[in-house]
This record gives C-alpha cells, sequence and structure tokens, in this order.
C-alpha cells in the first residue's frame, strides 16, 4: 500500500521565528499540506513527542542544533535513548558548520545535515528534499502511540 505524504508529519525544532515562517512558506509555496507542529527547543520538542497527541507516527523533524535550554544535539542524545522515539528520522537544519557538530549528528543517526546559508537563498530545495523524502520513504505501519513516563531532563 502507498503511504500517502498527508500522513508524513513534520516537528520543526527551532528557536528562530523567521526560519519557521521560511519553512512553512516554502511548504506552502510548493502544495505540501502535511501537519506542521513547531517546538522552540529540545525540551519541547521531547514533551510534544512523548505525549503522543499531537505529532503521530509517522512524522519527520527538521533540527536546528543551536537552541536555548536544550539544544538539537542534547535532544538527539536524549531521542535516541528513548525506546519510543529513537526511530525518529530528524534532519538538522542549522548554521553550525563545525565539523565536531555535524559529526556528532551524524553519530546519533540523523537523515541529513543541512546548512541553513545553503538553504536558506532557497527553502525550495529543503521543501523538495522533504516532499521527495515523504512520497518514497516507506514507514512502519505500526509504531507504539503510548506516551512515555520518562522525565525530560
Amino acid at each position: 500500500m502507498q503511504q500517502s505524504k498527508k500522513n508524513l508529519t513534520i516537528l520543526i525544532v527551532e528557536d528562530d521565528e523567521g526560519d519557521i515562517l521560511s519553512i512553512k512558506r516554502a511548504l506552502k509555496k510548493c502544495k505540501l499540506d502535511n501537519p506542521i507542529f513547531v517546538a522552540h527547543d529540545g525540551v519541547e520538542a521531547l514533551e510534544i513527542l512523548r505525549e503522543g497527541k499531537q505529532v503521530v507516527w509517522p512524522y519527520l523533524i527538521l533540527l536546528d542544533i543551536n537552541m536555548p535550554r536544550m539544544n538539537g544535539l542534547q535532544f538527539l542524545e536524549e531521542l535516541r535513548q528513548d525506546e519510543e522515539l529513537k526511530k525518529a528520522v530528524v534532519f538538522v537544519l542549522t548554521t553550525s558548520d563545525d565539523e565536531k557538530d555535524m559529526v556528532s549528528a551524524y553519530e546519533k543517526n540523523i537523515a541529513g545535515y543541512l546548512l541553513k546559508q545553503n538553504v536558506l537563498d532557497d527553502f525550495l530545495s529543503l521543501v523538495s528534499l522533504v516532499d521527495q523524502f515523504s512520497l518514497t520513504v516507506r514507514y512502519p505501519s505500526t509504531h507504539s502511540q503510548q506516551p512515555s513516563n520518562k522525565p525530560i531532563l
């Protein structure tokens, strides 16, 4: 059975309102009407994911690295240790071109690392990536929807 791209929920984990609006505008311009949710840091993202009510499987996470409270790398560490969430597909979208950040992110099984300075000029390339991903990648039909009782920090 072909999975509809409308079934793929997108969670944007980003603290910059301008970047959030740019991503949403690009998604709308490309006529992607996937459900979109926003978390402004890793703590809020984990709360949303563990609640399991708004962002439901299957989902894709667009993650910034440099955020307050819990940055993207800390979020990835926590995400990959959580039995219910560790299979999440994550693309890092960041201004950090630090090799250490990139290596650390890939060690935490991200799907891709994109630099904002390369993508911000043309968010359509990011949207095209998300669109192609949602059309071609298949997810298992079942995924535990039960919220985790693990503390956030």
